[in-house]
This record gives structure tokens, C-alpha cells and sequence, in this order.
């Protein structure tokens, strides 16, 4: 496997270790608080995923620090994730 020891634990939080090398993170914050978002979906916690929605908004609008090409993607995943809140919160809006 290349010399890269992984743990149980580091795998779950998304953390490789090499051999003396510090650490490095596989997913982008902002995943992350997106993957958050969609626990709190899962759990009905709607409070706490629009808190979690605005602060990703406030991520992915903000002046981007590197130029990569992704920003529409993750604006389309910001808008999926605003209409999944929304037809949570409206379960019977489809009936109208």
C-alpha cells in the first residue's frame, strides 16, 4: 500500500498519515459541513442544518482563494441542498 498507514479513526475523519509526514485531509471543509447538512436532514434536525447551510453559503460566496473550477458544482450542490431543506420543511407542498 505504498508506504501509507491508516487507521480505523483516521479514515472516518478523512486523515492519511505517511510515515513521519504531517497530516493530510482528503475532503475540503466545505464538504464536510455539506455532508454535515445532510446528517442533519437525515436526523430532522432542521435548525441546526440551515445553520450549517449558511455558513457553507457563506463559504462558497465569499471571494475564492484559489481559482479551480469547481465553483459551479458546488454551487449546484449549494442549490440541492437549499431545495432539500425546503421540501423537508414543506413535505406537502407537492400536493398542492
Amino acid at each position: 500500500m505504498s508506504g501509507v498507514a491508516v487507521s480505523q479513526t483516521e479514515e472516518d475523519t478523512g486523515r492519511e498519515t505517511g510515515s513521519g509526514a504531517a497530516p493530510r485531509y482528503s475532503r475540503r471543509l466545505s464538504d464536510k459541513i455539506l455532508i454535515a447538512f445532510h446528517h442533519a436532514c437525515d436526523q430532522a434536525d432542521f435548525e441546526v442544518a440551515e445553520q450549517l447551510l449558511h455558513i457553507l453559503e457563506m463559504m462558497l460566496t465569499r471571494r475564492p482563494l484559489t481559482p479551480d473550477g469547481t465553483r459551479r458544482r458546488n454551487m449546484e450542490s449549494l442549490i440541492a441542498a437549499h431545495e432539500r431543506l425546503w421540501h423537508l420543511r414543506h413535505p406537502n407542498a407537492d400536493e398542492l
